[in-house]
């Protein structure tokens, strides 16, 4: 846990959020400013820069990171029609919350390219 960053912070309950979902690796709440009607972050709770500053030993924690935010898009209703996964990495990758997150957008088309 990273004692400035924001999301260790709602993790820990020291900032409010629109919980979706909560296990021993994983905590998904609502973003606070959505860019589609469901969007829904997905965090580690193993606090984790960003992609560039995973290694090895983090490979089943971001796959259980995937695997239930595909579970939770499932449990979203946004199986049917579609949804995007979204990681930003660094600056010029968007990235503003430096702990990796996943965005889950759905519920509209989505356009491509991104960005």
């Amino acid at each position: 846990m990273s004692e400035d960053c924001l999301f260790c912070k709602i993790i820990a309950g020291d900032i409010p959020s629109n919980k979706v979902y909560e296990d021993e690796d994983v905590y998904a709440f609502h973003d606070i400013s959505p860019a589609a009607p469901t969007h829904i972050l997905i965090i580690p709770k193993k606090h984790i820069a960003a992609v560039k500053d995973a290694s090895a030993e983090d490979s089943r924690l971001l796959g259980a990171l995937v695997l239930k935010a595909a579970e939770i898009a499932r449990k979203q209703g946004l199986e049917e029609d579609g949804y995007r996964f979204v990681v930003n990495t660094g600056d010029n990758g968007g990235q503003t919350v430096f702990h990796i997150h996943l965005h889950i957008l759905g519920g509209r088309r989505m356009s491509w390219p991104p960005g």
